[in-house]
């Protein structure tokens, strides 16, 4: 299985009351690397379809430590489940090489013309496929 690695930013604006790392930022912090993933990542493969649509139906976040304002974050991610209509991102979020944060995401690909869910096409499991855990 491979890994798609993506390094964050941490902006001042990210930090709470006691210097750190605000918990609901985390998720933006992984949104900015499913973006990555999503949109330009699948782009350089030559797949534009998930720039259409995709929503989020659930999050799940455990936070391991604090982290604090400085260097960027390195968030790995991978597909740990796939459906026909849906597909689960795991992510760890790594701060100086030390795990932070563990994610889940369900996403679903979305047609925001229509307003409804849609199945993953033939390429869309063919991006995916080499991120699927076994």
């Amino acid at each position: 299985m491979k890994k798609f690695i993506h390094n964050v930013p941490v902006r001042w604006s990210d930090m709470d009351a006691y210097g750190h790392v605000n918990n609901a930022r985390f998720l933006t912090l992984y949104e900015e690397a499913r973006v990555a993933m999503f949109f330009v990542g699948a782009r350089e493969h030559g797949l534009g379809s998930f720039e259409e649509g995709i929503v989020i139906a659930r999050h799940e976040v455990d936070y391991l430590r604090p982290v604090d304002y400085g260097d960027p974050v390195r968030i790995e991610m991978w597909i740990c489940e796939q459906r026909a209509a849906s597909f689960t991102v795991a992510y760890e979020l790594f701060d100086d090489d030390v795990p932070a944060s563990r994610a889940r995401s369900v996403c679903v690909p979305y047609n925001l013309a229509n307003g409804h869910p849609r199945r993953l096409s033939e390429a869309e499991r063919e991006f995916l496929r080499p991120y699927l855990e076994s």
